[in-house]
């Protein structure tokens, strides 16, 4: 054996109890797993793993790594949380595929959520060949969704219409592609332009393509917010009509308009389950949610893209009419809820002069520089040409605690690696899920928490050796401590390690070794393929 974890709790993915065991990994997987009483083969290394629990590693389904993997390649943030595995391609934008036109509005548009890192080399365009890059050695494993925003902008352009058939056609064929090239299904963001332009019938077409190759659809609905239910609802026939199966991606409730409503919302995913629908979802473990500045307008006024966007913002008539909406309507950006400054909290510039707004509200920002939030909110936009981040502190612990419970439920960090002050999310997502709602709340047990995180994930993604404690599975696995495990990110101090977590293994090299991070790149793409069958 290459690694023995003796005397380990192991708790396998699938939600039985644990029991203690010697488990051995040869050659990338899972070559013995000895039950107490047996003796199990000796190995090259021995750790001593009594009083410790040997998981599966956690698989994050909603991931926004999709270039800090590649640019910093440590991936510290992932690795020492027991993340084996990440869902990249998320809410509907990613940067693939493009083209060279595509790519250059991304980079300005996302980059309140990835950057856009100096020499960076995006040597690809299509989704194969950016797995392709992800292959050359990455920290984790990650599998990829095609995200409908960006097909649509390569394919229909920033227009708020619906697209013609010739339009439709090309985007059928590109997302088959896609599907076909390793992709493992099809993401959108219907708060975020220009997937938003898509009606239901067009996400139908798409779904029935992504259904037959064997994928499935992970969607940001159109509204967390006022009209929350509805919009579930739209998914779910989405789903229906389709015959695609369904994952819910960061399922909450979120706004005043929606304290206390999570069972509102499970009672619809339940129905739907009862009558055959195929459905899952992801959470994450925290209240504020996270986003780009930007995000907040209504999506009239970034048709054209982001130099469309800032001519608009440049404006003062224009101005006016956002403000508006943003402040006394309720923009679609934020979830048909009119906004309240002092929820919305700066928490990443790219320009130096701004670096003062940063773990500040905007109604605080405001009031300190004698100014109304709206006219700072749109200065800063312009001033940082969209490249903002901010936090949403706009959920509710009673709605987060009741989903997590479902039994279709999955972990998702919804981490984004960027910005002075990410949300603690990238960094403590699954640690806090052990300690906080496993061990000091009771919320869930281990074991079942372990399955949410790891087998329940594996099998919406349809990996066949991977998710389990299993003999012959993968060797992705998580040593960790469960009376000490912990997350140490905060929103002060996001970029903290996990505590408790001592060994991480990735296709059965160590990737955290006694609690440091090894030089190791085991990782790569996990591609879908029922697609060639």
């Amino acid at each position: 054996m290459d690694i023995v974890f003796k005397g380990a709790r192991v708790v396998d993915g699938t939600g039985s109890p644990g029991y203690r065991a010697d488990v051995g990994v040869r050659d990338g997987r899972i070559a013995e797993i000895a039950r107490e009483g047996r003796r199990g083969a000796g190995g090259a290394r021995v750790v001593d793993a009594d009083g410790l629990v040997l998981a599966p590693g956690f698989i994050d389904m909603h991931s926004h790594s999709d270039l800090q993997v590649l640019a910093e390649p440590d991936h510290l943030a992932k690795v020492s949380q027991g993340v084996t595995t990440e869902v990249l391609g998320q809410d509907g934008l990613s940067y693939a595929p493009v083209d060279d036109d595509v790519l250059a509005a991304l980079r300005s548009q996302l980059a309140g959520w990835n950057d856009d890192p100096a020499g960076f080399d995006w040597n690809w365009r299509s989704v194969g060949e950016y797995l392709d890059r992800l292959d050359r050695g990455i920290a984790v494993n990650a599998a990829y969704l095609v995200p409908q925003g960006t097909l649509r902008m390569l394919c229909v352009g920033w227009e708020d219409r619906p697209a013609t058939e010739a339009e439709l056609g090309r985007m059928r064929s590109v997302l088959a592609e896609s599907l076909a090239q390793g992709a493992v299904g099809m993401s959108s963001g219907l708060t975020y332009t220009p997937g938003m332009y898509a009606d239901a019938a067009e996400l139908t077409a798409l779904c029935r393509v992504v259904g037959e190759l064997g994928g499935f659809y992970s969607p940001h609905h159109r509204s967390y917010g006022a009209g929350a239910l509805e919009a579930y609802a739209e998914m779910v026939d989405v789903s229906r009509e389709s015959g695609c199966p369904l994952h819910l991606a960061h399922a909450t409730m979120n706004f005043e308009v929606n304290r206390g409503r999570a069972g509102e919302l499970l009672a619809l995913l339940d129905n739907a389950i009862a009558a055959g629908a195929d459905i899952t979802l992801d959470t994450y473990p925290y209240l504020p949610g996270a986003t780009y500045l930007s995000a907040l307008l209504p999506s009239w006024s970034s048709e054209g893209g982001p130099d469309a966007t800032l001519a608009r913002l440049s404006d003062a008539d224009t101005r006016e009419r956002i403000r508006a909406e943003i402040e006394e309507t309720g923009s679609d950006g934020c979830h048909g809820v009119p906004v309240d400054w002092d929820t919305i909290e700066i928490n990443g510039v790219r320009r130096a002069e701004n670096a003062h707004l940063v773990g500040r509200s905007v109604a605080a920002s405001a009031r300190a520089a004698g100014t109304a939030p709206a006219r700072l909110y749109f200065d800063t936009l312009v001033s940082e040409r969209l490249g903002t981040s901010c936090l949403m502190h706009v959920g509710h612990e009673e709605n987060v605690r009741a989903i997590m419970r479902h039994p279709a439920h999955t972990g998702g960090s919804d981490g984004l690696l960027v910005g002075d002050r990410p949300h603690p999310r990238a960094w403590g997502t699954f640690p806090r899920y052990l300690a906080r709602y496993v061990r000091e709340l009771g919320v869930l047990s281990l074991e079942e928490c372990v399955e949410h995180l790891t087998g329940r994930a594996a099998k919406r993604l349809r990996l066949a050796d991977r998710g389990l404690v299993k003999e012959g599975y993968a060797a992705d696995l998580v040593l960790f401590d469960p009376d000490a495990v912990a997350d140490t990110a905060t929103f002060d101090e996001p970029r903290q390690a996990a505590a408790g977590i001592p060994h991480v293994v990735v296709n059965g090299v160590p990737v955290i070794d006694g609690g440091r991070r090894t030089d190791a790149l085991p990782g790569h793409s996990l591609r879908n393929t029922r697609s060639r069958a």
